[in-house]
């Protein structure tokens, strides 16, 4: 400071905007400093300062940030109609009577928890109750391309199962989802490892370890037995392995292999082992400005369970193909299959999980889609259900609406 003497100069004084900027400046060049230069990565909440003393980090929430946690409602709904009083529809989200039907409305919760967790979490509301569809945290900063998650989450076998009602392109699941893992898809309380491989080309290996029970997760497993975890035995094991081939700017192609393998409740060690495979094929013409895409998805399902003095085994899956002709509209057709259990001689077995299942089941569905906005979607589907144990075919006819507000982030490819 110059000497108390010395005559003062003209300085202006600095409003009370400018001196908050400069406040803010000074603390976030304190959060950066003794880090290295070019890091742009958050600050650990364990790292110390030059005083050798840890500073408290406050979430952003309370610190004044703006991107504490992302929240998401999606809402679907439909109206139905259906030839038969009893539809065979097996999917917890899919319309099931008559009239208007409330599939769900889940609400998406997701943030950064700190460098080293992300957390996230679906909970679906119905007319009926609440629910915890998944909850997990993820690690951020493995070593060697590995990565974890624990909490109750969809397994990722195949490629239907991981996904949300809101990812799907009809508005019903497929049958065969539903028939070998539950009406909620394949999830459960667990851990899972993945690791993205060195490979020249995308390839992904996934192993997880959940519970193996529930009748609406775990079907063909412990189910609604009431069962213990006395030891690894008695949990279910899933592994999958995922690759992606870019085959030209406009084309490429994800293929899939999965295994899940678990005890059922039929007898001592009893065990069920389904084997899957996926194809994801996708054409967009990036090369030139147009909106149009084609999609071509299919999975096929083989389970084999153990019973008592036999093994059943039968197997189904899907095929569709959906078009998107302009940026607004899309038209898509979708054709399932389902064969009965079969015993080791080839006879049609007495399904003690699907009595009534004695003969082949097709379905085929065309859909029309309309997206007013990215946030909102129209949809027409019409099926016809080729049940073998019924007299005359089954069909619908389904017109939906989902609304989608809040931060939720872009589907996966």
């Amino acid at each position: 400071p110059p000497p108390s003497d010395a005559p003062a100069e003209d300085t202006p004084a600095l409003s009370p905007e400018e001196m908050a900027e400069i406040e803010k400046a000074l603390g976030e060049d304190a959060s950066t400093r003794a880090r290295p230069s070019g890091d742009t990565s958050p600050a650990s909440p364990t790292a110390t300062n030059d005083s050798g003393v840890t500073p408290l980090r406050l979430p952003n929430a309370i610190s004044g940030g703006t991107s504490f946690l992302n929240l998401s409602f999606i809402l679907d709904l439909a109206v139905a109609a259906f030839s038969n009083k009893e539809p065979l529809q097996g999917g917890a989200h899919d319309p099931t009577q008559n009239g208007f039907n409330l599939q769900q409305l889940e609400l998406s919760i997701g943030s950064v928890v700190d460098p080293y967790f992300r957390f996230d979490s679906n909970i679906v509301f119905s007319q009926y109750g609440v629910e915890i569809e998944e909850a997990y945290a993820t690690t951020l900063d493995l070593p060697a391309n590995l990565q974890v998650r624990a909490g109750q989450f969809l397994t990722r076998f195949g490629r239907i199962n991981a996904t949300h009602p809101h990812a799907w392109d009809f508005v019903d699941q497929p049958f065969v989802i539903s028939r070998m893992f539950g009406a909620e898809g394949n999830r459960g309380l667990g851990l899972e490892t993945s690791w993205l491989t060195p490979l020249p080309w995308y390839v992904e290996v996934i192993g997880s370890a959940t519970d193996a029970k529930g009748e609406a997760t775990a079907r063909s497993f412990f189910g609604a037995a009431n069962e213990r975890v006395l030891s690894p035995l008695d949990l279910q094991l899933t592994g999958a392995v995922k690759q992606f081939f870019p085959l030209s700017d406009d084309l490429s192609l994800l293929w899939g292999l999965s295994a899940a393998t678990g005890p059922n409740p039929t007898g001592y060690r009893n065990h069920t082992s389904i084997y899957g495979t996926d194809v994801y094929l996708k054409f967009r013409p990036i090369t030139e400005a147009s909106a149009q895409q084609l999609v071509l998805q299919a999975e096929v399902l083989y389970r084999r369970r153990q019973a008592p003095d036999d093994v059943l085994t039968d197997w189904g899956g899907y095929a569709q193909t959906v078009w998107r002709f302009s940026g607004r509209w899309a038209t898509g057709v979708r054709y399932e299959f389902g064969s009965p259990a079969r015993t080791q001689e080839g006879r049609i077995a007495n399904d003690p999980l699907d009595p009534e299942w004695v003969s082949d089941r097709h379905r085929v569905s065309a859909e029309l889609t309309f997206w007013p906005t990215e946030f909102s979607r129209l949809r027409l589907q019409a099926a016809t259900d080729r049940v073998g144990w019924r007299a005359s075919p089954d069909y619908s006819a389904f017109l939906a609406l989902e609304v989608v507000t809040g931060a939720h982030g872009a589907h996966a490819f």
